[in-house]
């Protein structure tokens, strides 16, 4: 499983990042926001089960975060991060479907094992749902009888093959999502993703910001547009999400790369 932590301390976010093992608690990867901002596009960005967050933060805090999470009917589980228990967060917290918490200043291992426990319900809480929708459809083919003939079951390969095509021909949605993707093809995204990545060595995330990121440099190749109307074209809303992720994926900024992309072509030219 994924992890987002959000913390406006620097420091310690990123050492609850680096001093604890997370593979012993399950967790996959783990990403760091410093900010409710940072974490929103963060949690757009990339598939996060798990949200680590403080609740006292400037600007935004971690309940209204929260809120912004169940109003997006995102599945994500939260713990929260407090220095001193407050009936009134605690009562918003618990309205919001969040009843872990994490007293601070606290060991790493009590942090973990409050993890692992989040881990553990979800597990749970998948496979149960797992089984509520394999046993609908058993049912609903026995209702069908022999009325249709047999469907082959798709292998996953042809199952990622299909998913691919959708995400390429969709690639310009701005609203594109594991979610979207898992509902349009009728699995759990938490499976979809699994073989998604078996099959192509990433995410469906990550796959969906290459496809982006390599239209966003083919047509800033072409320079007929600037990198605000070329964030919109690839399907970002909003322009700081693009230049952060393009900045992370090439190394530059968008208007550095067409510079560097100009410069080699006249250099070209003049050969």
């Amino acid at each position: 499983m994924n992890l987002l932590i959000v913390n406006d301390e620097k420091m310690t976010a990123d050492n609850l990042k680096e001093k604890i093992n997370w593979e012993q608690y399950e967790i996959e990867k783990v990403y760091v926001a410093y900010d409710a901002e940072s974490a929103r596009i963060c949690m757009e960005e990339s598939y996060i089960d798990i949200l680590l967050c403080d609740i006292e933060m400037p600007g935004e805090n971690g309940i209204e975060l929260l809120c912004w999470v169940r109003g997006q009917k995102k599945d994500v589980e939260c713990i929260f991060l407090t220095c001193h228990a407050n009936f009134d967060y605690a009562q918003a917290a618990i309205s919001l479907d969040c009843q872990d918490y994490v007293l601070i200043p606290a060991r790493n291992e009590e942090i973990g094992k409050t993890v692992q426990k989040v881990v553990n319900r979800i597990k749970c809480r998948r496979e149960e749902n797992y089984y509520v929708e394999y046993g609908k459809s058993v049912l609903k083919e026995q209702l069908r009888g022999k009325e249709d003939p047999p469907v082959e079951k798709a292998s996953k390969k042809e199952i990622v093959e299909n998913v691919t095509a959708f995400i390429q021909a969709n690639i310009l949605d701005g609203k594109l999502s594991v979610e979207e993707i898992s509902e349009k093809f009728h699995f759990h995204p938490v499976y979809l993703n699994r073989i998604f990545k078996e099959e192509r060595g990433i995410t469906i995330s990550r796959f969906i910001i290459d496809e982006r990121m390599k239209m966003a440099a083919a047509i800033m190749e072409q320079g007929e547009y600037s990198a605000f109307e070329i964030a919109q074209k690839v399907g970002y809303q909003r322009y700081n999400n693009f230049f952060n992720v393009f900045k992370q994926y090439y190394g530059v900024t968008p208007v550095q790369y067409r510079e560097m992309h100009l410069k080699k072509e006249v250099h070209q030219t003049e050969q």
